[in-house]
């Protein structure tokens, strides 16, 4: 009883501390509808400073009746049942219902592919690829003499900022530094659909070269501003990464009660990404290549550690995930890409399902046509045909002695994902004996 007093007692104040900014938020709304450009409705960030109020307001005045309402039947809760409602309140957030999908991944795991899923869900979701790239480029060496802690925190508030709409944090980082906020230089701008779009188009500048420029339209150099407020005028957000290791690093940025987080973890088979990699860094993996040739692996080497530390980060947050601690209760979801191969489809509804995001048609038409898969065929079958045969490539490409030393060093991570072993070639290049198990992750 002693925790629903409590929960009762910081509604309240919450309350009033919501009710006494509520002219503060008007006036910033205001000062941002001056800034916006004609294209623009001027209502759109006053909705969405309202929206979140009036919807922080809502869901605070309702947890005060759920709780004060309990309070006169005759009942007196178990520890177990105010863990429960603890966990319940764990849920809420003050978001007036925008939802944050955070998409992380490793390279070559088909994150780019998984992301287009909610790029393409349109006008009502900003999703931004892969922006933590102009961290990593600034403080990859100062991250390797400390570990990754200090990086992994700076992560965490670039995205929080970005989640929020806040591009300042992350300007910080782009090379050269942007002049009153716009920047030829965002990585892969192309790769959002949102930061391409009309009303975040300026005009296109003579002689000023954008690397990562639009390929839906002419524009010019990006707008930083311009992209503010197109992200404030969106439903949803969603972000793309490869650069967070660590889960748990993400606590705080998940526990913000501005966010409605919503977590998925895309891992693939460790065996393919090292052939992938082995093919798309080419250059990064020549001492792989030489192993593979004389197919001798020295174990010690730091190439072989630096793969096993890897997968151990993996399956260590991918554990954390799984074990679903109160702060990611109902926010965390392991999606294996092997999975998406076979029911690219199946899979799509199941991650919108779990974001609270309706699947939009747009999205649906997208997989349809970049899976090669008819309109009769539901998604399934085709896809299942087509799209697992690009998944398993990798069996053909990269020699038995290299998948061995995966398995040594990665067992423990495949064991958690479902990922089965094989004992000789003639196994791995069996297409009719199937390396992935059937498993369900909750």
């Amino acid at each position: 009883m002693k925790i629903k007093y409590a929960i009762v007692f910081i509604c309240i104040v919450a309350l009033v501390i919501i009710e006494k900014e509520s002219n503060i938020l008007s006036r910033v709304s205001d000062k941002l509808i001056q800034r916006q450009i004609p294209q623009q409705t001027p209502q759109t960030p006053l909705d969405y400073s309202n929206a979140t109020q009036n919807g922080s307001l809502a869901m605070l005045k309702m947890l005060l009746s759920k709780l004060i309402g309990t309070e006169g039947n005759n009942s007196s809760l178990s520890e177990e049942q105010e863990e429960e409602e603890l966990d319940d309140l764990g849920t809420y957030s003050f978001s007036g219902g925008r939802k944050h999908i955070l998409l992380l991944a490793t390279t070559r795991t088909g994150s780019s592919f998984v992301g287009e899923f909610f790029n393409q869900h349109g006008e009502n979701m900003f999703y931004l690829f892969e922006p933590l790239w102009h961290v990593e480029r600034l403080l990859a060496s100062a991250s390797e003499a400390n570990n990754g802690t200090v990086l992994s925190g700076i992560y965490r508030d670039v995205l929080q900022a970005l989640f929020l709409c806040d591009f300042s944090p992350l300007e910080k980082f782009i090379v050269p530094p942007p002049q009153d906020h716009v920047t030829p230089a965002l990585f892969r701008r192309e790769s959002s659909l949102s930061l391409c779009e009309e009303s975040v188009c300026s005009p296109v500048i003579k002689d000023v070269f954008e690397r990562y420029h639009c390929k839906t339209r002419r524009c010019g150099p990006l707008n930083l501003t311009l992209a503010t407020e197109s992200c404030l005028s969106k439903q949803h957000h969603a972000v793309k990464t490869v650069r967070v290791r660590q889960l748990d690093t993400l606590q705080p940025l998940v526990e913000d009660p501005r966010l409605d987080v919503r977590v998925i973890q895309l891992v693939r088979d460790p065996r393919a990404i090292l052939a992938s990699r082995m093919v798309a860094f080419s250059s990064k993996y020549q001492t792989w290549k030489a192993w593979a040739q004389d197919g001798h692996v020295p174990e010690d080497d730091e190439e072989v550690k630096r793969l096993k530390g890897n997968c151990d980060q993996i399956r260590m947050s991918a554990e954390v995930g799984l074990s679903q601690p109160r702060w990611l209760r109902r926010r965390y979801m392991l999606v294996r890409y092997e999975d998406i191969a076979r029911y690219p489809m199946q899979k799509a509804e199941e991650m919108y399902k779990f974001t609270g995001i309706p699947f939009s048609p747009q999205a649906r038409e997208w997989i349809l046509r970049n899976t090669q898969t008819t309109q009769e065929a539901r998604g399934i079958y085709s896809t299942q045909k087509n799209s697992s045969e690009q998944a398993e490539k990798w069996r053909f490409s990269i020699p038995f002695t290299l998948a061995q030393v995966v398995q040594r060093v990665c067992g423990p991570t495949m064991k958690l994902f479902g990922y089965r072993f094989v004992d000789d070639e003639m196994t791995l290049l069996n297409k009719s004996i199937s390396l992935l198990e059937d498993k369900l992750f909750h």
